[in-house]
């Protein structure tokens, strides 16, 4: 069969496109927010806070206006989300019944099994903590008063029993507190309507597109970092097989790419519009595209992350917050900076907040014609000016933008100094 092949800048576009970054900020307000959490499939959630937590920066780059910590009224003021699992994410809250399923499926898991044997005491404790109050949380248990573990989901039996609970289908995040998850009986947190499971067959089926939808394009090689485990490469090859048969995902070549790249049927239109060199008039931005303002992606973005900044970009990135300080190729909190369709650079900034100040610690330029190109110091600068605005930082200490003509043009243009 003749494959269509796609541009390498059709399938960025695309990519970018259907995760809400390209070509520019589409959502704004509070409706926004809550289209950019669906339009992202899986709101990854991250508790480190150097610039901001990574889920803000995403959602920051997605809507305009966008202020942390947001995304928590359609969550767990709206609920119209709800968080879970051991890749930890937001999802919309009517796809609750798939998730029970694999809430069911990690009860099932001998992992889990034995850990429910060996803490049947402590996890009948909290299942009665759990109906006599309306919420729950760690702290509510004094260390003196409770059996220490040694395990990275906390240092108290009553943790763990809390978080199996949690894993398992019987408790859900009522909120969070300082990003501490609270803890409530499902059944208070979500509609009646939602509390019910899916049958495997169609949960297989949910797992594949929403892979699928999650990356836009993808080859599919294996199940996606959240379903390990739930859906096994064989399954998923099955799964895939059929859904190509029935007519629910296409092949296509990818230029460049050494095997086709898969996409929901539902999309081609899409694809034929970029191929083109059109526009989705519903990709229409609010203000300013990343052409005119460049857009620094948060250390989980899906376009980048977890190597596949190379495949779409051919750009290296690895977030190397957790490496020793010796095996950093970068810095700290690097982040990707995208201008137009491209990755074109590396910087790694810090908020100080005793002073407001936002700190350039690093900057590598992919090219060094791109820090001679006046466009992108205006880009650069209005970027720079928008997170400023996002964080509250009153002083930009740039001393590390590389040349210096490009410092110069930035801090210029930046209204803050």
């Amino acid at each position: 069969m003749q494959l269509q092949t796609l541009s390498m800048t059709t399938a960025r576009r695309f990519i970018l496109g259907k995760q809400g970054l390209w070509p520019g900020r589409r959502w704004q307000g509070q409706a926004g927010i809550e289209a950019a959490m669906r339009a992202v499939e899986h709101l990854q959630l991250d508790p480190l806070v150097v610039v901001a937590r990574s889920h803000d920066l995403m959602l920051h780059s997605r809507v305009s206006g966008y202020t942390p910590d947001a995304w928590t009224i359609p969550a767990y003021q709206e609920r119209k989300f709800f968080d879970w699992g051991g890749w930890l994410a937001v999802r919309p809250m009517d796809e609750l019944p798939y998730w029970r399923a694999l809430m069911r499926r990690e009860r099932q898991a001998p992992a889990w099994r034995q850990f429910a044997q060996e803490h049947a005491t402590v996890i009948d404790e909290m299942r009665v903590v759990l109906r006599a109050r309306e919420v729950v949380k760690n702290r509510d248990f004094a260390m003196h008063t409770r059996t220490r573990v040694d395990s990275y989901r906390g240092r108290k039996d009553s943790a763990l029993a809390l978080h199996y609970l949690w894993r398992t289908g019987e408790a859900m995040t009522h909120h969070r507190e300082r990003f501490e998850r609270v803890y409530a009986l499902a059944e208070r947190v979500a509609p009646e309507a939602f509390l019910t499971e899916a049958s495997d067959s169609a949960t297989d089926h949910f797992l594949l597109t929403k892979q699928l939808a999650f990356y836009g394009l993808s080859p599919l090689t294996r199940p996606g970092d959240w379903l390990k485990g739930p859906l096994r490469t064989q399954a998923m090859q099955q799964r895939r097989a059929t859904m190509l048969r029935e007519g629910e995902m296409v092949a296509v070549a990818v230029e460049g790419w050494p095997t086709p790249g898969y996409v929901l049927a539902a999309d081609i239109s899409l694809l034929d519009l970029l191929q083109a060199g059109e526009i989705p008039s519903a990709w229409q931005p609010h203000g300013a595209t990343t052409t005119e303002e460049v857009t620094l992606l948060a250390p989980l973005d899906p376009v980048s992350a977890r190597g596949r900044a190379r495949q779409v970009f051919g750009f290296d990135y690895v977030w190397e917050v957790y490496k020793p300080a010796a095996q950093r190729l970068w810095g700290y909190y690097t982040l990707p900076v995208l201008w137009g369709d491209r990755l074109v650079a590396r910087i790694d900034p810090k908020f100080e907040r005793a002073t407001q100040t936002l700190v350039v610690c690093g900057w590598w330029l992919e090219e060094a014609a791109t820090g001679q190109n006046a466009r992108f110091a205006e880009a650069l600068a209005r970027g720079l000016t928008r997170l400023m605005d996002f964080l509250g930082a009153t002083t930009l200490a740039a001393q590390q933008l590389t040349p210096p003509r490009l410092r110069q043009r930035v801090v210029g243009l930046v209204p803050w100094r």
